[in-house]
């Protein structure tokens, strides 16, 4: 299986199981990338963690709740993987010889 593409923007995840997302069978799912307003409406809308992370996760990819609830375990362990790619500092990348707890100052 080919693993995740991903661009600055956003990133297609591969599924290992074809899915059906807004009545279509898919057998990849895009997740763009989160802006503040996607974060602040997830935490409006759910009460706890993994319902926050389900509603972000529909918003990115532009599919229902339910739709993820279709996906196999092991499909959403791979959107959960490349949302955390995606959503990464560049900074950390951009210089690897800073330390992790540096600040600025």
């Amino acid at each position: 299986m080919n693993p995740a593409h991903q661009q600055k923007d956003h990133i297609t995840v591969p599924l290992r199981q074809a899915a059906t997302f807004n009545g279509v069978l898919r057998d990849s799912l895009t997740l763009r990338a989160p802006l503040v307003r996607d974060i602040r409406m997830a935490q409006r809308l759910a009460s706890d963690e993994t319902e926050r992370e389900m509603q972000l996760f529909a918003s990115l990819a532009e599919v229902s709740v339910a739709d993820l609830e279709g996906m196999t375990w092991r499909d959403y362990r791979r959107l959960q993987e490349a949302y955390f790619r995606l959503a990464a500092d560049d900074d950390a990348a951009d210089a690897p010889n800073t330390p992790a707890h540096a600040t600025a100052g």
